[in-house]
């Protein structure tokens, strides 16, 4: 299948866009199929992601790199780059002027291979998107890429998720993206960043002006790790979505979290999905969507927020004219709780979508709830 396509490349003039995924290209297959688009002047973007390319079939691609005029996007999830392929690859970038978008997740890149790249990346004038999720990156990998940050001003979007990075990883990039003005996605989803690390990144977060989402999600952040973030968002101005699931804030946490969003005007999306926030905590961020303008999606699934929880969210509801969804899906809202929301929406106009599965409501209250955000949804008509 993959030799036929090779073979037959030189028929298909006008092709953008070519999809081997999921084959079983490796080293050889990739020198055929370099050699086959040398001269291509019409392939936009190349899908090798699920194959078996590893560092020599990384160093034929990095020179097709060199040479291509047209190729935006490389997608090489899931094959067996390395250190050494990674290393051919930006040797590639160091001299492409085309590739936006370039994908290495899960190819066994470790603190080496990130050096190789961030050296590459010092030369590229056009990568916007990296992605380097579910590799062995480390802390040292993340000084080399913190470092780049300070200087680069192309990378909007990087992915360093499933990356082994601690709190020392989490201070290098802190110190790349207290000079960065480009970046405006980091995900570090999956890592070890801790308390300490939070605090590093909301110190960043102070004096960012670019970055727009920040995913933090399963990173051992507590209490303490939440009140470093709070501090961060009181003077920050860009942030818009912040990731912090399946870590473990409770109510503390959540007090906190509130007290920054009461001082902040950009965060428009927060999650905080398995965490262990109860009544008190939802108490804290029932007050703040009382005068908060701004947010206007609040996840809080899967925490252990009960009837009493729910009233005072409800009571936050009646004030506020900005949230439009809220996720209360498998937490301990209850009948009662139910009800309360229910007499909320009647004051509320702004909230289209609430998610209450999973919290042992009955029916008739979960259609009473569901015809108020019906009439949400139609600008207050039914």
């Amino acid at each position: 299948m993959v030799n036929q396509t090779v073979a037959n490349f030189h028929t298909l003039p006008t092709l953008t866009t070519l999809y081997l995924q999921w084959n079983q290209i490796g080293d050889v297959e990739a020198q055929h199929l370099v050699d086959a688009i040398r001269y291509n002047k019409t392939l936009i973007t190349i899908n090798l992601s699920c194959n078996r390319i590893g560092p020599i079939g990384a160093q034929y691609l990095a020179d097709a790199l060199q040479h291509s005029t047209t190729l935006t996007t490389l997608d090489l999830r899931k094959n067996q780059i390395e250190d050494v392929g990674a290393q051919h690859l930006a040797n590639g970038l160091r001299h492409n002027t085309t590739l936006t978008t370039l994908r290495l997740d899960s190819n066994q890149i470790g603190p080496v291979g990130a050096q190789h790249l961030a050296n590459g990346l010092r030369h590229n004038i056009t990568l916007t998107m990296l992605y380097l999720g579910s590799n062995q990156i480390g802390d040292v990998g993340a000084q080399y890429l913190g470092d780049v940050l300070q200087h680069n001003t192309t990378l909007i979007t990087i992915n360093l998720s499933c990356n082994q990075i601690g709190p020392v990883g989490a201070h290098y990039l802190d110190d790349g993206l207290r000079c960065n003005t480009i970046l405006t996605s980091l995900d570090l989803h999956y890592n070890q960043i801790g308390d300490v690390g939070a605090q590093h990144l909301a110190d960043a977060l102070q004096h960012n002006t670019a970055l727009t989402e920040l995913l933090l999600v399963r990173n051992r952040i507590g209490d303490v790790g939440a009140q470093h973030l709070a501090d961060g968002l009181r003077n920050n101005t860009t942030l818009v979505t912040l990731y912090l699931s399946f870590n473990q804030i409770g109510d503390v946490g959540a007090q906190y979290l509130a007290d920054g969003l009461r001082n902040n005007t950009a965060l428009t999306t927060l999650f905080l999905t398995k965490n262990r926030i109860g009544d008190v905590g939802a108490q804290h961020l029932g007050d703040v969507l009382q005068h908060n303008t701004t947010l206007t999606t609040l996840q809080l699934n899967s925490n252990q927020i009960g009837p009493v929880g729910a009233q005072y969210l409800a009571d936050g509801l009646r004030r506020n004219t900005a949230l439009t969804t809220l996720d209360l899906f498998s937490n301990e809202i209850k009948g009662v709780g139910a009800q309360r929301l229910a007499d909320a929406l009647q004051h509320n106009a702004t909230l289209v979508t609430l998610y209450l599965d999973d919290n042992g409501i009955g029916a008739e209250i979960n259609d009473i709830i569901s015809e108020f955000l019906k009439r949400n949804r139609c600008g207050g008509q039914l």
